[in-house]
């Protein structure tokens, strides 16, 4: 396949690049700091010769976002959702520009979408949307992507929950954490944890692609979310780390101001269901916390 990924040299695009072109397909990525080969230039906002790369695709993968890890001063708030929205909208017009364009399109969404619930698993059929700043954001995401159908191709929005892997994301920070003593549980613990292997992350994106069904919106997690208190002590049993101090969240709030981000990125309740994905007969390769800590420690 030719398979074009937008915002794709972070941890998440790195990871599927490296996943297809071990399966011998062509990768292009859209990016504003080319270095490689099949590396191309755009801004994110605006057409551009990069428009050429989307001719005769088989899939476009969007990925372009700010990182949500930092304070959400207005500034950052702004440009969080602006880098969201304007990427999404800047390919839909270049797709209605195309003569031959992709069959498929993914872009990237969120599993903050669904409010905080610690007893209730979220599916996506009756997950609950909220109100507030983060799930506002994904709500607007996914309405630049889905109200413009001028052009019939296959949508599917993916509510990527926490992706574990070695090589960038949340899991370096909650290993180094866990390595200075401080990997206990955060807040009150109780909150739960969704989450997915990179490598069944990167499966169930081939799997979405090979799968016509799969349409509209897809959560990317495991059937097994945990309490935040019980992945932290899974995290430090498979590293070998005795014990862990807890973390209160006005010990939380203190430390985010240092570091310049925000509490709800590890207080929130993701407890996620991906019903869709097993609907369709996607089987994991980690569908546990044990199995994926052994292969990532």
């Amino acid at each position: 396949m030719k398979i074009v990924i937008a915002g794709g040299t972070g941890f998440l695009g790195k990871a599927l690049q490296k996943y297809f072109l071990e399966k011998s397909n062509e990768i292009f990525i859209l990016t504003r700091n080319p270095k490689e080969p099949k590396e191309i230039y755009w801004d994110a906002v605006n057409i551009g010769d990069w428009i050429e790369t989307l001719e005769r695709a088989d899939v476009l993968i969007n990925l372009t976002g700010k990182c949500v890890d930092c304070r959400y001063t207005e500034e950052n708030k702004r440009a969080i959702l602006e880098s969201r929205v304007k990427s999404t909208e800047v390919l839909q017009k270049a797709i209605n520009l195309c003569k031959n364009p992709p069959e498929i399109w993914l872009n990237s969404s969120s599993a903050t979408i669904y409010v905080h619930a610690e007893t209730q698993a979220m599916d996506e059929y009756e997950g609950i949307i909220g109100d507030d700043f983060s799930m506002n954001i994904c709500k607007s995401w996914e309405k630049a992507f889905f109200e413009d159908t001028t052009v019939p191709i296959r949508k599917v929005a993916l509510r990527t929950s926490i992706v574990l892997g070695n090589g960038g994301g949340a899991f370096p920070k909650m290993k180094m954490i866990s390595k200075l003593g401080l990997g206990g549980k955060q807040g009150s613990g109780e909150h739960m944890m969704s989450w997915i292997h990179e490598r069944d992350f990167c499966r169930a994106v081939e799997f979405i692609i090979e799968h016509n069904e799969l349409t509209k919106k897809v959560n990317i997690a495991t059937p097994n979310p945990l309490k935040n208190e019980d992945f932290m002590k899974s995290l430090r049993k498979s590293m070998k780390i005795p014990f862990g101090l807890n973390s209160p969240v006005f010990l939380l709030e203190l430390a985010s101001l240092f570091i310049r981000t925000e509490t709800e990125l590890v207080l929130k309740s993701r407890n996620v269901y991906p019903k869709r994905l097993l609907e369709s007969g996607f089987q994991f390769e980690f569908p546990t916390i044990n199995q994926a800590f052994a292969d990532l420690n």
